[in-house]
Formats: structure tokens, sequence, C-alpha cells
């Protein structure tokens, strides 16, 4: 009777794993941009700021150019932008437009002085010593993004397009506006500016990553690579594949630059 438990048991685990296996897809690379390494958000609600952030440092980098930026330090003030505007809260949750108004306001400085495993007790930057030069975060800030530089866009139906409507979701909390375009037309721009080799921050209700690829399986299904914020565990290094039809169905905004929006 043991015997025949034994070999159920194992039936069942080899059955199982059979099952997990089939699960993993193979993909192939259509086109995979340049990007900094995957970081890790750890237990914080700073998905927005990875997701921008990673953004932003991708653009630089086939710019020709070279920035690694703390998403720990963006959390940090986030308490201090948020009264400045009078909103309270202790919630973590923003969107990435928050992202790009706060380093105007705020600043940022580099992940090596402040990164992801920083302990509580490590002093928030002051200055940012780049190349011999002393600036504010608020300076290095501007150097790496400049005002207006990305478009914010989303696809709202119930209101109006071509215009800047307000995504009326919880994470919206600044009551930031954004250009609502037919999903059609907006998806065009996002896959132009994927061909041009321009990263594209995309947000859902629940989550933000960066879109650094397209690619498809073995069964030649199209998807986006998304560079997440959990660290590289996991099958694919910290890259995760979102079908075609999930991306568009759970986007809620993209943000992309004027140039990648037209296409150059």
């Amino acid at each position: 009777m043991k015997s025949r438990i034994g070999i159920l048991l194992m039936a069942v685990m080899l059955l199982f794993v059979a099952c997990k296996r089939k699960e993993q897809h193979q993909f192939t690379h259509d086109l995979l941009l340049s990007m900094t390494p995957v970081k890790n958000q750890g237990k914080s609600e700073l998905c927005w700021a990875y997701a921008m952030l990673a953004t932003i440092e991708t653009e630089h980098i086939l710019r020709g150019d070279s920035v690694n930026l703390s998403a720990v330090y963006i959390g940090r003030r986030l308490s201090h932008y948020q009264q400045s505007i009078g909103h309270f809260s202790s919630s973590q949750r923003a969107m990435g437009m928050t992202l790009l108004n706060m380093i105007s306001q705020e600043g940022v400085v580099g992940y090596d002085v402040l990164p992801d495993d920083a302990s509580d007790d490590m002093p928030t930057p002051q200055w940012v010593f780049l190349l011999g030069a002393r600036y504010t975060p608020q300076e290095f800030a501007h150097s790496v993004c400049a005002p207006d530089e990305y478009l914010a866009q989303t696809c709202w139906p119930d209101s109006p397009y071509y215009k800047k409507v307000e995504i009326d979701v919880p994470d919206n909390w600044e009551h930031n506006r954004l250009m609502n375009l037919p999903l059609d037309t907006l998806r065009k721009h996002v896959d132009n500016a994927l061909r041009n080799r321009h990263p594209v921050c995309w947000e859902s209700r629940g989550h933000a990553m960066a879109i650094v690829g397209v690619a498809h399986d073995e069964q030649g299904r199209a998807y986006y690579v998304m560079k997440n914020s959990w660290g590289t565990k996991g099958s694919y290094g910290g890259l995760v594949y979102m079908s075609v039809r999930k991306m568009w169905k759970d986007m809620i905004a993209v943000y992309l630059t004027r140039e990648a929006y037209e296409g150059k």
C-alpha cells in the first residue's frame, strides 16, 4: 500500500512539474532596449516612481548618456511634496505624472548614494556631485528631465478625445490632466515610439512598469517587454512579458517623450 501511495504521489508531482513547465513560454525579442539594472521596490508602493525613472534612464542610455536614479529618494520626499500641495495621506501610491512633478520641485539623486537597500539611518543627500561639480537635487533633476519633456496620454472613452481630461482614479490625487486619445491612435504612437527605440512608461490601476521592448512566443503571439521593479528573481530576470491584449486592456496611462510621440 505504501509503495502504491508513493507511486501516486510521484505521478502527481511529475504532472505538477510538467504543467509548470508548460506554462513557461519561450520568448524571442523583436526589440529590446538597453536599460539600467532591475531595481527592487520591496514593500513600498512606489512602482510609479520606479517605472517612470526606468523610462527616463533608458531614454538617456539611448542618447548616449547614463543616469541611474534613486526611487528611495522620491519615497523620502513624498510627504514633503504632498504637504506642499495640500494633500495629506499615508499612502505612497501615485501616478507617473507625480514623479515628473516631484523631481521638478524636490529634485532627484543618483542610485549609488541612495540605493534600494538604503537603511533608515542613511541620510538623504543634500547635494549631487558630478564631474567635479556640485548641484542641488533640483538642479540635477533639471539636467535629467526637462520641464514638459514627457507627454501624459490616456484613453478615457467617456470623455472627449483630443482634449486633456482628469483620470478619475485614487492614484491621481494631484488631479493631473492627461491627453485623451482614441485607443487605436494611442497604440500607434506607442508602437512607433518603441520602433524608434524610445521606452514608454505604462500604468494600470494596480501597477506601473517601463515598456522596453517587444517580443513573440513560440506560437507567434505578440508581447510587450516590461521592466519591472520586483528584483531579478523569477524566470525572466525581472522582465515581464505582457500580452498585447492585456497591456491595452489594463492601461490607464502612458508617458513618453515628445520625440517618441512624434515617432522621431
